[in-house]
């Protein structure tokens, strides 16, 4: 028998858990939330019984949070 030594490409996350979101951001789900009911978190979209994060909408968020520190200043 021979190997299949076909190189797969590594996969990319492009969505996040609220958990991998807080744990990627050092913040507390409860913050998260607070965020939410400001309107301050990221997008989020449902999948199912699942809330998940795209990659984009965490740079996008990250983004907005510069720009609002920014201007606090």
């Amino acid at each position: 028998m021979s190997k299949d030594t076909t190189i797969q490409p590594p996969i990319v996350q492009t969505a996040l858990t609220v958990a991998q979101l807080c744990e990627r951001n050092q913040i507390s789900h409860v913050h998260f939330y607070e965020l939410r009911k400001q309107g301050r978190a990221p997008r989020i979209m449902k999948l199912g019984r699942r809330t998940l994060i795209t990659v984009q909408a965490e740079a996008d968020w990250h983004k907005a949070m510069e720009a609002e520190t920014a201007g606090a200043q």
